[in-house]
């Protein structure tokens, strides 16, 4: 199971990233801007930014981690249980939704760390 705190250790691996609130729950934000936050106890799961193409995707994938709410409808993010996801594929998915929301300058800090 991921929690919390394994998901701010992942998101803080990307550059520009601060912990921070969000409807008053937890967040990670890039340059004030949220790419992923933690529901509510009472509603359950992380809120992760994604295309809304990817979104389509991994709803049709029947993949267990992934869901969706009415609330979400034709927004671009995806709901993902915790207690289900592979710690590979959360990682994955905050630094796609960490693209989508980052400066194209904050963006480039991520090449040269890569290269």
């Amino acid at each position: 199971m991921v929690t919390w705190e394994q998901v701010v250790v992942l998101g803080s691996a990307l550059p520009s990233v601060e912990e921070s609130t969000s409807y008053n729950t937890p967040a990670l934000k890039v340059a004030g801007k949220t790419f992923a936050r933690l529901r509510t106890e009472a509603e359950g799961a992380l809120v992760v930014m994604c295309g809304l193409d990817e979104k389509e995707a991994l709803l049709a994938s029947g993949e267990a981690p992934f869901f969706t709410t009415d609330h979400y409808h034709g927004h671009g993010s995806i709901l993902v249980h915790l207690e289900l996801i592979d710690e590979v594929q959360l990682a994955e998915m905050l630094e796609d939704a960490w693209r989508i929301k980052a400066p194209a300058k904050v963006r480039k800090l991520r090449s040269v760390v890569k290269n």
